[in-house]
């Protein structure tokens, strides 16, 4: 288990600053669309990530809490009690930092909790409890209507997780299905995120021009910086592995998707 540390804080864009970034993206996509019609220039991509990104997946983990405090025995109740009542804003990244804060610190349950919490988070089912970061439908379909291609690029695994991705998108809004979406999951569960990432960046040239990028990891949004600086390469302000490395000081930091 990785050790906890303090988290970084980061120099976020002002919502107006925010919400012109995020129109000039759209704007940038149009654009882009209508020279690539004429034969001029290639089709518009933007990459969004989906945990912690379009998505907020701490409903997910206090809803596993949820069920593992109903699974106590008798004698657990008072810590069944607390983990009963868990909502996202008492989660911190690593579970068991969150377990602590809400005061489960034996061993034996932590572990227990851990191993419960994983084999249902890694899962199709339970992606039903995540919902949208505020704006980020409505943006995606902004960037969809205006000719770019959506490419969801996740570190979500395809064997585990592919199906409910793609149910988890459809249900909430995002574009997803029809022609100019992807979805691009990694092919197995144990492969660290930020080298699938590192790999699959110059692939997506395939589909076209990527305008921008979005992740809440920031060694995903300096893959992207670094591998065309033209990109606009965005991190969102939610929660990222402990001892991330340093932000590239050409990322964008925002805080969600409201864009107008």
């Amino acid at each position: 288990m990785a050790a906890s540390t303090a988290p970084v804080s980061y120099p976020r864009l002002s919502l107006l600053d925010q919400q012109r970034l995020l129109g000039d993206i759209v704007t940038r996509c149009r654009t882009q669309a209508e020279r690539a019609l004429e034969g001029q220039a290639r089709t518009p991509v933007v990459v969004f990530d989906l945990d912690g990104t379009l998505m907020d997946n701490r409903p997910r983990t206090a809803a596993i809490f949820r069920e593992f405090a109903a699974s106590l025995a008798a004698g657990d109740q008072e810590r069944a009690a607390r983990l009963a009542t868990t909502a996202p804003d008492d989660l911190a990244y690593l579970v068991r930092d969150s377990l602590g804060q809400l005061g489960v610190t034996d061993e034996k349950l932590v572990q227990g909790a851990e191993a419960f919490w994983k084999e249902r988070f890694f899962a199709d089912e339970h992606m039903k409890h995540d919902i949208a970061l505020a704006g980020a439908v409505s943006f995606a379909r902004a960037c969809h209507d205006a000719g770019a291609i959506c490419v969801y690029l996740t570190g979500r695994d395809l064997p585990l997780m592919g199906i409910g991705s793609f149910r988890s998108l459809r249900d909430l809004g995002f574009p997803i299905g029809v022609p100019g979406t992807e979805l691009v999951c990694k092919p197995v569960f144990s492969m660290p995120d930020e080298e699938f990432k590192r790999l699959e960046a110059p692939k997506l040239l395939r589909v076209g021009q990527i305008i921008a990028s979005f992740d809440n990891e920031p060694g995903n949004c300096n893959v992207f910086l670094r591998h065309d600086p033209a990109t606009v390469s965005v991190m969102l302000d939610t929660q990222h592995l402990p001892g991330a490395p340093p932000l590239d000081a050409g990322v964008h930091v925002i805080a969600d998707f409201r864009h107008a």
